[in-house]
């Protein structure tokens, strides 16, 4: 008798952080793997992965692109199988004052953390509407509620996505299809190193652990839950960006983020 296949999981920025422990939740649940990331450390989370026995393939894409996503979704679905779980977590940040940073890079950010991601969503959600089944799971972040001063693009995208969740959530409430999104706080990955932000106080200051993150994260989605903000401090900032004037909102974030704020 033929054994079930078991469900599939595509997961981006799988090569570290908050994504590789996505993605070892959805080993640990027997879910074979699809994994992405834009550096050559995919590799070896695909290794460290299918030490789980599950079946793990891994591609190093640009995600940034309309044409790297399109590439990236042609390629899940070569492999003529249903995606059951979509976690569109690649992400990029940039610190600095939005006139002093790179343009390129600014918008590399922009690129990757809403173009490729709702790229793929489209392709990959329109398969799962079709069929009438899956989950997908956004990392936004609570930076998406406060305005970024030296992180100005940033939390612009992040903003951009958490009301994308919730929009298409909706949008796909009489199916069988659930969206959720996962808004950490900061969480100790190399994220402040890659964004050129360690000598400021956030990048300094302690963080969550991303297995916790994650954790969170994935048993909302499991739950069908709309959105999960990950740690009571993050939860209690969170509501208390929802009533702070967007000015205030701005010069504490400023105190955090600007260049040279880091704590001697």
């Amino acid at each position: 008798m033929a054994s079930t296949p078991r469900p599939l999981a595509v997961i981006t920025g799988a090569s570290s952080g908050i994504g590789l422990e996505l993605a070892r939740l959805a080993a640990a649940d027997q879910h074979d793997l699809i994994i992405a990331a834009d550096d050559a450390a995919i590799e070896n989370a695909a290794e460290s992965l299918r030490a789980t026995g599950v079946s793990v393939e891994a591609r190093q894409v640009d995600l940034s692109s309309r044409s790297g996503a399109d590439a990236f979704s042609s390629f899940v679905q070569s492999k003529g199988r249903p995606v059951d779980v979509l976690v569109a977590n690649a992400g990029r940040g940039l610190g600095k004052g939005f006139l002093d940073q790179d343009l390129d890079a600014a918008l590399k950010v922009v690129d990757t953390n809403i173009t490729g991601t709702i790229s793929l969503i489209h392709s990959i959600g329109k398969d799962m509407r079709a069929r009438n089944a899956g989950r997908i799971l956004i990392t936004g972040s609570i930076a998406g509620f406060i305005p970024g001063s030296y992180q100005a693009v940033y939390n612009g995208t992040k903003s951009f996505l958490n009301s994308f969740s919730f929009a298409l959530r909706n949008e796909l409430k009489d199916t069988a299809i659930s969206v959720t999104c996962l808004m950490p706080g900061p969480t100790d990955t190399r994220f402040f190193e890659h964004a050129d932000m360690l000598d400021t106080e956030v990048g300094q200051a302690e963080k969550d652990d991303p297995a916790d993150v994650a954790k969170v994260g994935w048993e909302a989605m499991k739950k069908g839950e709309g959105d999960i903000v990950a740690g009571w401090k993050n939860k209690l900032q969170t509501v208390m960006a929802n009533i702070t004037p967007a000015p205030l909102l701005a010069r504490q974030h400023e105190k955090m983020a600007a260049p040279g704020t880091a704590k001697q």
